[in-house]
């Protein structure tokens, strides 16, 4: 009973988290400089170090030093995060900046128009990236390497699925080719994301 509610406690916290991104994607899509957009959207990843929420891509790359039932939490986490940033779309499709949607859909076009290997590879960076922010703020509670991690993600290009899942959202168009997509993205930015803590266990 006990491990169920664990569970239960391991979902809120990453539906949560994906509403926090879809705090931080509605910023960066409201905002026509994409510097700052891309600077202000790391309020949503700040909210979720701060407040202890479960982001996948803040934990995939400790994967390497936990015991196997910590894979199943991390799928939790996944579809908690799809929950979360789809509730935050629908929520802020019944606004007045609903036409948001708009701007997603330009973006989403170029994902589903890339290859695979492409927001793969992409997914890498993103998750390497990722790690070095997160890991860097609880090494350091230090907030500057969250914003600097997150900006430079998005001002690269970078692909990072959590993000992504609220801009298909946000844009009404998901499809079979739009989660493989995100499938991808995910399996990148989880290679990503364990790069560094793998070298540190194989020295």
């Amino acid at each position: 009973m006990r491990n169920i509610q664990e569970k239960i406690c391991t979902l809120i916290l990453a539906v949560l988290a994906g509403g926090a991104i879809g705090i931080g994607g509605c910023v960066f899509l409201c905002l026509d400089d994409k510097v700052i957009g891309a600077l202000i959207f790391t309020i949503g990843l700040y909210a979720i170090c701060l407040h202890g929420l479960n982001l996948y891509t803040g934990k995939v790359g400790y994967l390497v030093n936990q015991p196997l039932p910590y894979c199943l939490d991390l799928v939790i986490i996944w579809v908690g995060n799809l929950a979360g940033t789809f509730l935050a779309a629908v929520g802020m499709q019944a606004t007045r900046i609903a036409s948001i949607s708009e701007k997603a859909a330009e973006m989403c076009k170029i994902k589903l128009n890339d290859s695979l290997m492409s927001v793969f590879v992409l997914g890498i960076f993103c998750g390497f990236l990722m790690f070095v922010a997160v890991d860097g703020y609880r090494s350091t509670k230090n907030p500057v390497i969250l914003f600097m991690g997150v900006a430079a993600f998005i001002l690269c290009g970078f692909e990072h699925c959590i993000a992504d899942m609220f801009y298909f959202s946000i844009a009404k168009m998901w499809s079979r080719e739009a989660f493989l997509c995100i499938l991808v993205i995910t399996l990148g930015n989880s290679l990503g994301g364990i790069f560094i803590p793998l070298a540190k266990k194989l020295q």
